[in-house]
């Protein structure tokens, strides 16, 4: 079977947008008359990536299978991808691979009963688990109050579970619940795009896209950028029903999976001494009284 017709969009897609972005002046090249596309032409990538033309104009149109390591490398390079854009194309180069296989339901991989009791057993900060649909498949009830609006809208599916990218693209109220709505809104988008190439047969996340796709203009345009995001941290700023404004650091940190899932632990702290300090823990003695059981413990008894 041949590379399917949704990965080679996607790879036309990202080459392309990829080459839009840089100029001719950027790599040392002449630039002469009227250029009739944005950034540098197929043959010049060729020319950088020291491939012939017609074969650079052959992998841009998506027919990447049995590419060498080696040729993605110097195609990496010649279109200066960062080490997350590297990593996405080698995940469409992998997902090209001839296979039979059809998307289908991945099974979910249980969270170890540890990684629970971690998240429990903090108390000034927020920490949460999450798929790499963005789905929250465990808190800490400091995390389940920070992120009440999320966990009480309509977007949640019929088990109560919450998702990032439904709740930023779907939910008005997200427009005032994240300060900074338009840059993560970007993040989520390019969080979900390589996801995508990592994962290409999962038949959950083609829905999640889909649906996205379908009803949020301002996910249909940030999908077409195809920014890649692995890594996620940095600094965010929330406006709160209870507490008002916080501004926090979050890191993020992939934890050990099975079967290729993804469980991402995501602390938020604030700095000490500041008024979103004092705030945060307003919110968790709040989130002690709302949230007690937020999150089954699976303590062995």
């Amino acid at each position: 079977m041949d590379e399917q017709p949704g990965n080679r969009s996607d790879i036309r897609g990202f080459l392309a947008s990829r080459r839009a972005r840089i100029t001719p002046e950027q790599v040392g090249l002449p630039t002469s008359g009227r250029r009739r596309v944005p950034g540098l032409r197929r043959e010049e990538v060729a020319v950088l990536a020291g491939v012939s033309t017609d074969w650079y104009t052959r992998l841009e149109k998506g027919h990447i299978s049995g590419v060498s390591e080696d040729v993605l490398a110097a195609v990496a390079q010649a279109l200066r991808l960062d080490e997350d854009e590297r990593t996405y194309l080698f995940d469409l180069a992998r997902a090209a691979r001839p296979t039979r296989r059809a998307p289908s339901r991945r099974r979910e991989d249980r969270l170890p009963p540890p990684v629970q009791w971690l998240l429990d057993s903090m108390t000034m900060s927020a920490g949460f688990v999450r798929n790499g649909r963005l789905d929250v498949v465990a808190t800490n009830p400091l995390a389940r109050a920070l992120h009440a609006p999320m966990f009480d809208s309509d977007t949640t599916d019929e088990h109560g579970r919450a998702n990032f990218a439904r709740y930023h693209f779907l939910d008005p109220g997200s427009h005032h619940f994240f300060v900074d709505w338009d840059d993560g809104a970007a993040a989520t988008a390019a969080l979900l795009r390589a996801e995508a190439g990592r994962e290409p047969h999962d038949r959950a996340l083609r829905e999640l896209i889909g649906e996205l796709s379908t009803l949020s203009p301002e996910f249909r345009t940030l999908w077409a950028a195809h920014d890649i995001r692995i890594r996620h941290d940095g600094v965010k700023r929330l406006q709160h029903p209870e507490v008002g404004l916080l501004e926090l650091t979050y890191q993020a940190l992939r934890l050990p999976a099975p079967n290729r899932a993804v469980h991402e632990l995501t602390v938020y702290t604030a700095e000490p001494g500041t008024t979103s300090e004092d705030r945060l823990k307003l919110l968790s003695s709040w989130a002690a009284t709302q949230f007690p059981a937020a999150e089954p413990t699976n303590r062995p008894r």
